[in-house]
């Protein structure tokens, strides 16, 4: 009996051993985006307008920028441009497409929704990091708990 609990042990850790490589790519995956200070405020009603459903890119601010989407007429959403599928390469930065709604990463061709953040095509399963936003009907505030 003591034979056969041995193999099992065996058995069991050299299974485990084959299944650690298949995680690495997870854990890369996992790479994580640097937080960096963000407090800014913006005008979207008057200095650059932002119409409903469309967005702009504020690139002086976040690791690699940030979009901001205007979801509805009180509800803007602001993410950062960094990729969360491989964010050490330099690469990795989203762009928004044509369609207004959704962002791409070149770099891995991951998408994304703007509407909520979320992966929906390519290799990427985690979100675009999301920033703080308030508004009060005339200054959009996009910020960061430090």
């Amino acid at each position: 009996m003591k034979k056969y609990r041995i193999i099992s042990i065996v058995i069991l850790l050299f299974a485990a051993f084959l299944l650690m490589p298949s995680c690495g790519k997870d854990e890369k995956q996992q790479g994580i985006i640097p937080n960096v200070y963000v407090n800014f405020e913006l005008y979207p009603n008057s200095i650059n307008p932002i119409p409903v459903s469309t967005w702009i890119y504020v690139n002086d601010q976040g690791y690699r920028g940030i979009i901001v989407y205007r979801y509805d007429q009180n509800t803007f959403l602001a993410y950062e441009r960094c990729c969360p599928y491989d964010p050490e390469k330099s690469c990795a930065r989203v762009e928004a497409d044509e369609s207004s709604i959704t962002a791409v990463d070149s770099c891995c061709m991951s998408r994304f929704l703007l509407t909520d953040g979320s992966p929906f095509d390519g290799p990427a399963t985690l979100p675009l990091k999301q920033y703080q936003t308030y508004y009060d009907g005339n200054v959009l505030r996009v910020y960061n708990q430090p």
